[in-house]
């Protein structure tokens, strides 16, 4: 496989590829345009055993929703373990598939986001409108 990058204005872009690959990027970038969009991206996410309940607990927040780490600690049988939580999504190493930006601070603050406030906020407002309009 052969591929090369070159400058955009978005950043840096991919040219070329194989098929394979193009339909597996098609399908990260449906799921950050329109999340819930059927997708099949082959994924195997590495984590604790205590991660990968945090992990699940996240894909479980409907689109648009959100929940306070509290909340998941509760949902996996932790109730105590709320920075534990914020951490296992920390940890998280995809955005977006499993959406820990759904995850916010009891007081309703975002709180921290491994790729960044801004764009945790982003993504929370995408989701919301997206589920005003359906």
């Amino acid at each position: 496989m052969h591929y090369l990058t070159r400058p955009c204005w978005l950043g840096w872009i991919l040219v070329g590829g194989d098929p394979g690959f193009e339909r597996l990027a098609a399908d990260a970038v449906r799921l950050v345009k329109a999340p819930g969009a059927p997708v099949d991206l082959p994924l195997d996410p590495r984590g604790t055993a205590f991660e990968q309940r945090v992990w699940q607990a996240l894909r479980d927040i409907p689109i648009g929703s959100t929940a306070a780490y509290s909340d998941i600690a509760t949902r996996i049988g932790e109730p105590h373990a709320s920075r534990e939580v914020a951490q296992a999504c920390a940890a998280k190493p995809l955005a977006v598939v499993i959406p820990c930006h759904r995850v916010v601070r009891r007081d309703g603050t975002l709180g921290g986001y491994r790729w960044g406030t801004r764009r945790k906020r982003a993504l929370l407002a995408r989701e919301a409108a997206g589920r005003a309009a359906s």
